[in-house]
């Protein structure tokens, strides 16, 4: 199962305290408890028709688009991630947490703040039975596991599994595993001093068959633009402020989910010559640490067997951001 991980990651969910009269659970009562809520139904079904326009949007922050007003037609295809920015969370402000973050699936107090520590995504492989522009789909939500686990510190966290299903009229297209860390809620008045940068290391190479390579550095404008075309909220992606006097952060982090896609499009743009329609087998990924706005980082694609590829992200520092396996 997930070892430890550290307290940063994609997503840290800062919530409502509890009241100090209240009795604190325990991380198995949590887990109980979550997964009762949702042992008889899903955590929700919803339909959407995959439009144009967002996924255009989502081509033009990721400079992937030709022009800015060229939209994609009826029927074409929805590149693998992309579907990330469809079915956001429509959550009313008053219902999101105190740093911004929805709280759908947030178990009993103190067990409040939510890491998305990393997931598995698998596409159906029958031909022509992807997602594209136009058409109708069923997005279901499941919780599928819970677990109390023990941290190295000693202290209690929980484990959360979410699957979701993008299902079109040929069946389900994608699977989408989300993996959750609940740690207890974080106490504004120990916050951390923000961290300071640490001393630039060259990049690690790469070398062999099949290797690719893309460098990155996010702006203030596309971490804007991602969080607002996935309905975003998270205060860590936005605010400057937040991220260094809260969360103790030193700029707004990147997004997971969109460096899950810069990963994807690198596969594809090298294994595949960058067709529209081109998708994996799966990919397994797991956030390692966080990547922050106006730094360069890299991402590394190094095939590991026949129809294997690995695939990290480093920062300018030395530190792993994130890494994936992908069959395909």
């Amino acid at each position: 199962m997930m070892s430890y991980l550290p307290r940063r990651l994609l997503h840290t969910t800062l919530p409502h305290l509890s009241s100090s009269t209240t009795k604190p659970h325990t991380a198995q009562e949590a887990c109980s408890e979550l997964l009762t809520r949702f042992s008889t139904s899903p955590i929700s079904t919803r339909h959407q028709i995959l439009d144009a326009n967002q996924l255009h949007l989502l081509q033009t922050t990721l400079t992937r688009t030709p022009t800015s007003y060229t939209h994609p037609k009826p029927g074409t295809p929805i590149p693998p991630g992309y579907h990330l920015v469809y079915f956001t969370p429509s959550i009313l402000e008053s219902e999101l947490g105190r740093d911004g973050t929805d709280r759908t699936v947030n178990p009993l107090a103190p067990f409040t703040r939510r890491m998305w520590a990393g997931g598995e995504l698998e596409w159906n492989e029958r031909k022509d039975s992807g997602l594209k522009v136009g058409q109708e789909v069923q997005e279901t939500t499941r919780l599928v596991s819970a677990e109390a686990k023990t941290m190295k510190n000693g202290g209690e966290m929980l484990v959360v599994g979410v699957e979701k299903e993008f299902e079109n009229e040929f069946g389900v297209a994608v699977k989408d595993g989300r993996n959750w860390v609940f740690q207890r809620e974080f106490d504004i008045a120990e916050a951390k001093p923000p961290l300071e940068r640490p001393a630039t290391k060259p990049f690690p190479g790469a070398e062999g068959e099949g290797v690719g390579r893309r460098d990155f550095t996010q702006t203030a404008v596309s971490l804007f633009r991602f969080s607002a075309l996935t309905f975003n909220a998270h205060k860590i992606h936005f605010s400057r402020e937040w991220c260094r006097e809260v969360e103790g952060h030193r700029d707004a982090v990147v997004h997971g989910p969109l460096n899950l896609i810069n990963m994807l499009d690198l596969w594809r743009d090298t294994v595949r010559d960058g067709a529209e329609d081109a998708v994996p087998k799966s990919i397994a990924y797991r956030a390692m640490s966080p990547l922050y706005m106006g730094e360069q980082y890299r991402i590394l694609l190094n095939r590991e067997g026949e129809g294997k590829w690995k695939a990290e992200i480093w920062d300018g520092f030395g530190k792993l951001g994130m890494r994936g396996s992908i069959v395909g």
